[in-house]
């Protein structure tokens, strides 16, 4: 196996981690964003508060995908 058939593997499968580690943040996400307008439906009154926590819970979840980013670029 030639060196520039072997880059193009390494590379494919670093595409193939990234997709793999984006699944996770995808479904937390939507699960995250679920239960906010859940609870928002049913407390209105508390609609701010579940607001707020609910950016702060997406900006962790965020943290994650982009961990799985670097992850990729840093131990090729």
């Amino acid at each position: 196996m030639d060196t520039t058939t072997l880059a193009a593997v390494s590379g494919n499968v670093a595409t193939i981690g990234y997709g793999l580690a984006a699944i996770g943040p995808g479904i937390g996400i939507g699960i995250l964003i679920g239960k906010t307008i859940e609870g928002i439906a049913r407390q209105p009154e508390v609609a701010g508060q579940l607001r707020t926590t609910m950016f702060i819970g997406v900006g962790f979840v965020e943290v994650l995908a982009l961990l799985g980013l670097i992850t990729g670029f840093l131990f090729k």
